[in-house]
């Protein structure tokens, strides 16, 4: 750039413009030269422009289609005729795909010249998803190859893509692609079984029916099979309760189950209370909600259910008013941490007593410390135990209410394992250019994570835990891209600006973007590795370049910069003049 300066500041009357272009962090829009243009040329009449000179690789995002400059335009590019640079295209690629499904990315290895005479070369592409373990697959250079990527969970699913490095390339910057798809549920399927009438009973089916994301299969045991007490069958339910289809045939189908103070009768027999064993242990999730039944003799404790419960009876049955509290591990877990009203929730009336087995997580207990919210994992799948039928009081204001609504809404999605409440988890946010970073563990104390950017350089930053479940530390960043998270062997993703900036896209300098651009007004592309052409300043009908120059128009424009004022004869002999003019015209007029 110098050199060029130099050129340019040695022609004479030129009035020489300097305009840098620097990519705004958080916007992805390119190279944006001919914005700069319009900025150094904004205060100056278009006729006395005598030329631009743009030094650049070519890749220029912003090139009009026609040339109104009414001056030439040069282009000096920067790079290497002859250099390689490999780049991976992201073809196409869904926003969103269905949980459970799979959705099709087409990709391609950009690298010309490079595939063979029988386009045979190839190069790996590398892709991992959300962290995981990563994935080899041969691919044609220069061709559309599609890849099936799995959805597996809702909320963003972060897929990461490679392409093998080339010998010698230019850059490893654009060999590196990452999506974000998300992943949203068809439907939550939910089987609830009410186990008898009783006051709470429509609280779970007001819950679940009020989301419109659930899709509610609800039945309530009206009357036992071996109760025989002679009511007429039109008084009875209007369809047969369907154990095999619900309970055999269509188990796996759901995605929650609950079981809403049922009592062990001959509805269900034993095999289908191993089969929901099973199915919890396959991934899925219950959640029983008990009363009184439960530590009766037709408890459904006394079935394959107790070896996946967290808590077996006891027996007890408190039933005097009592407040609900969260535990310590309750104020860190993301069920029940920052319940609204807290301090003042009112009084539930029956808690069952219980006791545990030295598994599960105990978020919220009696006052005297009974449990009473019991959550665990067992093989794939969750279960959660609520001893207590009388929720639904927070819902009538008793005694000042409680957030019911919203315990349960944060119970059913944990139980289906909602990405929102994960109780270890980590998260990576961008608000402007600050990254938030914030680890969610029951584990108190703060921890240290590991940041990596876009440029492959890695910063630590410091988790301070506020006391709820999260370490939060904060980070401003300096550059556009794809940035890499990870703390306690998690990681995250976040994104500045693209996840695949322009401005990375093509590193390879080349004049084919600013062509026709520079033909429409008579200008020169020159590389710069054959060294800086000769500049002169030409009359605008003239030819603008030739080999090894470059010509400038002289317009011949001037330009008023000042004004000043001065006496065109000193004042004294301005005086003796206008005397000596008047004595002369008294003299002609005497004579005359």
């Amino acid at each position: 750039m110098d050199g060029v300066l130099d050129k340019l500041k040695a022609l004479p009357g030129l009035d020489v413009r300097v305009e840098h272009w620097k990519a705004t962090p958080g916007i992805d829009e390119g190279t944006q030269l001919f914005q700069a243009v319009d900025r150094a040329l904004a205060d100056l009449p278009r006729r006395r422009l005598a030329g631009v000179v743009m030094i650049t690789d070519g890749q220029v995002h912003d090139v009009p289609t026609k040339n109104d400059l009414a001056a030439p335009l040069h282009v000096l590019l920067a790079g290497h005729i002859e250099e390689r640079d490999r780049r991976l295209v992201v073809e196409q690629a869904p926003g969103f795909g269905i949980v459970g499904g799979s959705v099709e990315v087409a990709v391609r290895i950009d690298d010309p010249g490079y595939d063979g005479p029988n386009h045979d070369g190839k190069a790996n592409l590398i892709w991992r998803q959300d962290g995981g373990e990563p994935k080899v697959m041969p691919m044609p250079l220069n061709r559309r190859v599609t890849l099936t990527v799995p959805v597996s969970h809702a909320g963003p699913n972060l897929l990461e893509l490679e392409a093998e490095a080339a010998p010698k390339e230019l850059s490893l910057l654009n060999n590196r692609a990452a999506l974000s798809i998300s992943g949203v549920r068809d439907h939550l399927r939910v089987l609830l079984i009410s186990g008898e009438p009783h006051a709470g009973e429509r609280t779970w089916r007001n819950l679940l029916k009020a989301d419109p994301g659930v899709d509610l299969v609800h039945f309530t045991i009206l009357r036992p099979p071996e109760k025989d007490d002679r009511t007429p069958m039109r008084e009875l339910a209007l369809i047969s309760f369907p154990v095999r289809e619900l309970f055999e045939e269509k188990l796996h189908d759901f995605d929650l189950i609950i079981f809403d103070r049922y009592r062990k009768r001959t509805v269900l027999p034993p095999a289908y209370y191993e089969n929901i064993a099973q199915y919890v242990r396959d991934g899925g999730a219950l959640l029983m909600a008990v009363g009184p039944e439960f530590s009766g003799p037709d408890t459904p404790y006394a079935s394959a259910l107790a070896d996946i419960l967290p808590l077996a009876p006891s027996g007890d049955i408190t039933e005097t008013p009592f407040r609900p509290t969260v535990t310590d591990l309750g104020r860190r877990h993301p069920v029940t941490s920052a319940l609204p009203g807290v301090d003042h929730w009112g009084r539930w009336m029956r808690l069952i007593g219980s006791s545990g087995k030295g598994r599960g997580d105990l978020v919220m207990q009696g006052e005297k410390g009974q449990p009473l919210l019991m959550l665990d994992r067992v093989g794939k799948g969750r279960v959660a135990e609520l001893m207590s039928d009388t929720i639904w009081l927070w819902s009538r204001g008793w005694d000042g209410g409680g957030p019911q609504a919203e315990l349960l809404r944060r119970l059913a999605h944990w139980l289906m394992k909602e990405p929102e409440l994960e109780d270890s988890r980590l998260t990576a946010d961008i608000k402007g250019d600050m990254l938030e970073v914030q680890r969610h563990s029951l584990t108190p104390g703060g921890t240290e994570a590991t940041i990596t950017g876009p440029d492959g350089q890695t910063h630590k930053l410091p988790l301070v835990d506020l006391g709820d479940g999260r370490a939060v530390g904060k980070m401003a960043l300096d550059q556009p891209g794809l940035w890499r998270v990870e703390a306690d062997g998690k990681q995250a993703l976040a994104a500045l600006g693209s996840i695949n900036p322009i401005e990375m896209s093509e590193l390879k300098a080349t004049p084919d973007k600013l062509k026709s651009f520079v033909a429409q007004g008579g200008g020169a592309i020159r590389w710069i590795d054959d060294g800086l052409p000769s500049i002169h300043m030409v009359s605008p009908a003239a030819s603008k370049s030739g080999p090894g120059w470059m010509g400038l128009q002289a317009n011949g424009q001037t330009q008023v910069t000042a004004v000043e004022d001065s006496p065109l004869l000193p004042a004294p002999l301005l005086l003796l003049l206008g005397f000596g003019g008047l004595v002369l015209a008294w003299w002609r007029e005497g004579k005359a």
